[in-house]
């Protein structure tokens, strides 16, 4: 089917194209299905538009979103943007496909399923090796009883390098693996154990071994490493009956292996009985295109995911359990703000990375998150359930409302104000003198900068310092802003410049004033927009 003949239920916009994303690209595009591709790199758009001149390009995922030809959303950019990003893709109507992990919170995580079964709408966690065609057929056999009991599973996942920064090994690595193990047990475990090996950095894991106990007597154990000297990738699974093993680092003919061991008891002594291994053969298909290929066809035939929502908070479940064994047994344990007290004299309980610095004297709001090696500095203010994300600076004397999202590698300096449920992207810049000079003292100038309620601030876009956004205003990203922004105001551009208006759910306005997501209707204020009573 050429793209001009592909149904407006095949229509799919991927939102970030970088080291996995790029695949996810070439996939949708081969089956006909890619229309729009989103990414905040300017450079990673252009090797798209070089390699894929027929497709469309933005900075801005809004676009995906407020597009009526667009029916599906996959999103493949880093875990702590893919709770904002999948609801606000819900919120407007679209299927979603989200790279694993689903989220970082699990109460985030039910809200994203709860919103999807309310609207009746399609979403898909990239738990990938469930739709290899080895790992298919090894589920197949397990399942018709073919191996007898499972007794043991042990998974193996190894390799020299791809070394990241903004999650630890576990969270990199074991997803599939977790995925596997719980397909093949169909229950949760009762018991989860964690250690890790800490090399290259003293905050996160290069080495992380995970034991799962099972009420029926199933155990497993899941070894993931980056500083290992050989790839491998391994799946085995014991039965009283037969043993498989799945090895994705072998050719296609000899991926699935089953090995017909058995023990025999003679004399009330145990004996093994080693038999020859069998191959099994399965269909040569990139387990992606599968992938890809099941999100398309749950689209068109509204069904339930393989790995949906649910299966994607079990995962989650496990991996936040074996972090709190990996923290624990580092005798690391959330921090406890200092100011100010909370009910009955007691401190306000908040997290903060152990890599984070919290400053004695700031005031921290209940629930508020804080990521690696974010600082925030004395006299700083913060309202309840912030979400800081990595190498964020804020303060001193900054004033933050409640709700609010700081993406990575944002500076929130002194003079500014951000109101409730602001989001400020990845990368995005404040100033807050309009003339400085590395010689001359100027902090007594500064002019201060206010963002209102509910305004998004995009990636690598600059705020000048001494200007107002509006309340649930948008600014694009890489916009720079030089003066005051209306209500509800959609901006773009160097200088930026207004190009529409924006609903409180983050979706464009019609012409009309009203939302083709959330059906509420605006009109014009002296400020800006304000909604309809």
């Amino acid at each position: 089917m050429s793209s001009t003949q592909t149904p407006v239920d095949r229509n799919i916009a991927v939102i970030g194209c970088g080291y996995w994303g790029k695949n996810l690209v070439r996939n949708y595009q081969e089956l006909g299905a890619l229309r729009l591709v989103c990414d905040s790199d300017a450079g990673r758009l252009e090797k798209v538009k070089e390699q894929y001149p027929e497709i469309e390009t933005s900075h801005n995922p809004m676009q995906a979103f407020a597009r009526d030809d667009i029916s599906g959303v996959v999103i493949a950019t880093p875990a702590e943007s893919h709770y904002d990003l999948a609801k606000a893709a819900l919120n407007a109507g679209k299927h979603v496909f989200v790279e694993k992990p689903l989220v970082l919170d699990q109460f985030q995580g039910n809200e994203l399923v709860e919103l999807a079964r309310q609207r009746e709408l399609v979403l898909m966690v990239g738990h990938l090796l469930q739709y290899h065609p080895a790992f298919i057929k090894l589920k197949e056999m397990a399942q018709a009883g073919e191996l007898g009991r499972i007794n043991y599973i042990c998974s193996h996942r190894l390799n020299f390098g791809k070394i990241r920064r903004e999650e630890n090994i576990l969270w990199s690595f074991a997803p599939h693996d977790i995925s596997m193990i719980l397909t093949l047990a169909g229950e949760m475990p009762n018991k989860v154990m964690a250690t890790g090996g800490y090399y290259l950095h003293q905050e996160i894991a290069d080495v992380t071994t995970t034991h799962l106990d099972f009420p029926s007597g199933l155990k497993a154990h899941i070894f993931v490493s980056w500083l290992h000297p050989f790839k491998e990738q391994k799946l085995v699974v014991v039965g009283d009956s037969k043993m498989a093993v799945f090895d994705d680092t072998l050719p296609w003919g000899e991926k699935l292996l089953i090995y017909p061991h058995k023990i025999n008891w003679q004399n009330h002594q145990p004996v093994p009985n080693q038999g020859q291994p069998e191959t099994v053969v399965v269909p040569q298909i990139e387990p992606l295109r599968n992938e890809c290929q099941h999100f398309l066809g749950c689209i068109a035939n509204n069904e339930q995911p393989l790995t949906d929502g649910s299966e994607g908070l079990s995962v989650l479940e496990i991996l936040k359990a074996s972090q709190r064994f990996l923290d624990e047994g580092r005798n690391q344990a959330p921090h406890k703000a200092l100011t100010p007290p909370g009910p009955e004299g007691k401190p306000i309980d908040y997290f903060a990375h152990p890599s984070a610095v919290i400053d004695e004297g700031c005031q921290i709001g209940a629930g508020c998150k804080f990521w690696h090696f974010s600082h925030v500095m004395q006299g700083s203010r913060l309202g309840e359930n912030c979400n800081i994300g990595q190498n964020v600076v804020i303060g001193p004397d900054v004033s933050i409302g409640r709700g609010c999202k700081v993406q990575n590698n944002v500076s929130v300096y002194k003079g500014v104000t951000l109101q409730d449920e602001v989001f400020c992207g990845p990368s995005m810049v404040f100033t807050n003198v309009i003339n400085p000079r590395a010689g001359i003292r100027r902090m007594d100038e500064l002019l201060p900068t206010v963002v209102k309620t509910g305004a998004s601030l995009g990636a690598n876009c600059t705020i000048v310092c001494g200007n107002t956004i509006g309340r649930y205003a948008f600014v694009a990203a890489g916009a720079v802003v030089t003066k005051d922004i209306k209500d509800h105001a959609l901006v773009m551009g160097n200088p930026a410049r207004q190009s529409g208006w924006i609903c409180s759910c983050g979706v464009k306005l019609e012409p009309d004033l009203s939302c083709p997501a959330c059906a509420k209707r605006y009109r014009q204020s002296e400020s800006g927009l304000a909604e309809n009573d």
